[in-house]
């Protein structure tokens, strides 16, 4: 099965937190996007310019053995966490500490396409393809409808911000509404630069 080529969704950006029954909403892990690519019994995580992370060759193998799938296409981040659990941008920068991927999406498994069907239906199916106890490979959660909470919640706990995603939207660049909201607080801006909100 030749798996087709994927571009990741842009994220808009909203001013402010908001809350909303049509919407879900997700912590924005601190991190590199990517997209992994399942397939021939090989797994790539590809960069949001469609280049390959070859310093991640041990997370790739690590997310191969632990999905049983023949084919699968994931939307994710590579982050690395402390002790608490959260993001360390400059650990992961630099390859000091351990990658991870928090898988988000799921655009196409075992020779199914699924950018057509809603966010919502594609989370179920990820979270069910995922092992349950995985150091490696972790699903990111999220919470319908209470937006403001969740921003509250992340500023708090000095992470990066939230994603907001509207539920019934497929994984259509022309179609899909993904907005980050940020943290203009978190710690972990100072000294990026170009990365700062």
């Amino acid at each position: 099965m030749i798996v087709p080529t994927f571009q990741p969704l842009a994220l808009g950006r909203a001013p402010a937190p908001f809350s909303h029954p049509d919407w879900l909403f997700e912590i924005k892990w601190d991190g590199f996007r990517s997209l992994v690519r399942i397939e021939q019994g090989k797994c790539r995580l590809i960069s949001r310019k469609g280049n390959e992370f070859k310093s991640f060759r041990a997370l790739s193998e690590s997310v191969l053995a632990e999905l049983k799938v023949r084919s699968a296409v994931l939307d994710g981040e590579i982050v690395c966490l402390n002790d608490d659990g959260k993001p360390e941008f400059r650990d992961l920068l630099f390859r000091r500490g351990e990658p991870r991927l928090v898988a988000f999406d799921l655009l196409f498994y075992n020779g199914q396409d699924l950018r057509h069907s809603p966010l919502t239906e594609r989370k179920h199916l990820l979270r069910s393809i995922l092992p349950k106890d995985s150091e490696q490979v972790l699903y990111c959660d999220h919470v319908e409808g209470d937006g403001e909470r969740l921003f509250g919640i992340a500023c708090e706990n000095d992470l990066e911000g939230t994603v907001a995603k509207k539920k019934g939207d497929p994984y259509l660049q022309d179609q899909a509404s993904w907005l980050k909201i940020l943290n203009t607080n978190y710690s972990q801006w100072e000294g990026r630069g170009t990365f700062q909100p």
